[in-house]
């Protein structure tokens, strides 16, 4: 039986203020996040019920709602991991890090980088996602978007850290100003939790 859990935040719902608020973070974790993720359970349950049964039109119709909520569910844990309080060094780059220096070697600059991957985010039409990610074959950091809850690592690219730009992570403050949101997550990123997937990923 499947049983996936709604992760635990390692900040307080009021600690990514004022960027996220402590309203928007309750509704998005506990609300959103937690209905993938029992949606996800519920759809897995059914789904071996029919493989026992080799009900195989079942399982097919089922794959949609397990890719969407299963895609959710992945894609929001990484987005909880890589934020982090400003009073507990959230926003702060160490330009000695590797992580740094490959985004500066691949990007000509952490500006260049940063202003790309802003745009890019800002562009995604309708729900989704932007991305920093390591491509596994060409052994370089990307850029990349992905609309609903694709996940990246289905293109063969190691996720790294993401923009959540479905409106319900911003939406009680920013309301229509996706962009302005966009660029204010900047300020509660984790960038040791960033550097640590990076040295994972390349080891």
């Amino acid at each position: 039986m499947s049983n996936y859990q709604l992760p635990k935040l390692e900040y307080g719902y009021d600690e990514l203020e004022p960027v996220i608020s402590e309203q928007t973070l309750h509704l998005h974790h506990e609300k959103h996040h937690a209905a993938y993720v029992n949606n996800l359970n519920a759809a897995l349950e059914k789904y071996h019920e029919a493989e026992k049964k080799n009900d195989a039109e079942t399982m097919v119709e089922l794959q949609s709602a397990i890719k969407f909520n299963g895609g959710g569910h992945i894609n929001h844990s990484i987005f909880w991991q890589i934020l982090a309080p400003i009073s507990k060094g959230g926003g702060q780059t160490d330009k000695n890090s590797k992580i740094y220096k490959e985004i500066e070697n691949n990007f000509d600059s952490f500006e260049n980088f940063q202003n790309l991957l802003i745009d890019k985010s800002i562009k995604v039409q309708g729900s989704g996602w932007g991305w920093l990610g390591f491509n596994k074959q060409t052994k370089t950091l990307v850029i990349e978007t992905s609309l609903n809850h694709e996940l990246i690592s289905a293109r063969g690219i190691s996720p790294l850290f993401c923009i959540d730009v479905w409106e319900h992570a911003y939406y009680l403050i920013y309301q229509n100003k996706r962009a302005d949101f966009v660029k204010d997550i900047w300020k509660i990123l984790n960038w040791k939790e960033i550097e640590n997937r990076f040295n994972k990923i390349k080891t």
